[in-house]
């Protein structure tokens, strides 16, 4: 069984394992899995922008040709060189594809295959972990440890420092989805270029100004009962080209730090404890909004709208054109359920 997990993953990242060429990458954090992807991508061909050296597969048209998968792996470059294959993993399994190409001696051909979260039973994950040739590796919400190499990382190639509190700050802006943490970071230290150390008034000015158009307002309106602002702030992520699974991900992170929150609160800690404590801090603005959905639900509800989020995640990646409807419809119903308080 292959399974990467914590420093396993960035040494096999660093240096791919040329006798384990089909790599899965799946999990929550799609940003993460895009990066990954996009790094195992580069360093397999020479030219990821050649049609003859790159190609891209849809997961789903896959599985009603799961051979063709074999086929493209074990073509031969008309001009030599290496190749690699890039499929996108939607509702339906091209398993049966993967353990026939497990059995061949793939040479000079990466496969990358990107999904979104897979249960153990999963056939993709399945077949790839219990592959000799596979690797599965799951891309999770970054830790706060993560967060603060991935800032350093960013900080030291722009050559800038940050002030104490700015740092506070920024923490409590990024995390959730990789990529879009890694852009802000680089829109961040592209402003502050030639100033030598990042300010709080830098952080607020930039990264702050850019989470309105985030997740947290329409997450956070719908555990605290709001419906008006669901509306209002999901139209604003369609028109941004926000993915509608990637808010539903984001309410899913939601409910299970509120369920962990109130059975803290529950246990007899103080509710001011929990909202000041924990990972991701909470910034200050969204403690009016949270402490309401703390009001709102109990620890059953709770769990019931985890299941809920659960069923429309899996909903929005099987029927991917009504995903958006999907994703609405679940956060105005928490948002309706919210007002019934208890």
């Amino acid at each position: 069984m292959v399974a990467l997990r914590g420093k396993e993953i960035d040494a096999f990242l660093a240096r791919p394992d040329a006798g384990r060429p089909i790599i899965l990458l799946y999990g929550p954090d799609a940003g993460l899995v895009r990066e990954r992807a996009d790094a195992l991508i580069a360093s397999a061909v020479d030219d990821p922008n050649d049609p003859f050296s790159l190609v891209k597969l849809d997961g789903d048209e896959l599985s009603a040709e799961p051979s063709r998968l074999v086929d493209e792996a074990m073509t031969v470059p008309l001009f030599g060189g290496r190749r690699a294959i890039r499929i996108r993993a939607g509702s339906r399994s091209f398993a049966g594809g993967i353990d026939t190409l497990a059995e061949m001696s793939v040479k000079d051909c990466r496969i990358v295959i990107e999904a979104g979260e897979l249960r153990p039973e999963s056939p993709l994950r399945k077949a790839c972990e219990k592959a000799r040739t596979a690797v599965a590796i799951g891309c999770y919400p970054d830790t706060e440890r993560d967060l603060a190499k991935l800032m350093e990382d960013e900080l030291r190639i722009a050559n800038l420092r940050i002030a104490q509190d700015a740092r506070a700050a920024l923490m409590s802006f990024l995390g959730g989805d990789r990529q879009a943490s890694r852009n802000e970071l680089r829109k961040l230290t592209l402003y502050a270029h030639g100033k030598g150390e990042i300010t709080l008034d830098d952080v607020m000015s930039v990264v702050a100004d850019a989470s309105e158009l985030k997740l947290d307002p329409i997450v956070d309106g719908a555990f605290a009962g709001r419906p008006d602002i669901v509306e209002t702030e999901f139209a604003k992520a369609m028109i941004a080209g926000t993915y509608p699974g990637v808010i539903i991900s984001a309410a899913q992170r939601q409910a299970a730090w509120l369920h962990k929150s109130a059975l803290a609160i529950a246990d007899g800690q103080p509710a001011s404890a929990v909202l000041d404590g924990g990972f991701p801090r909470l910034h200050f603005s969204r403690k009016p909004m949270v402490e309401t959905a703390l009001r709102n639900f109990s620890v059953a509800r709770l769990a019931a709208i985890i299941e809920q989020l659960a069923t429309a995640a899996l909903d929005t990646r099987k029927q991917s054109t009504l995903a958006a409807a999907i994703a609405q419809r679940t956060l105005m119903a928490i948002a309706a359920n919210a007002k019934r308080r208890g």
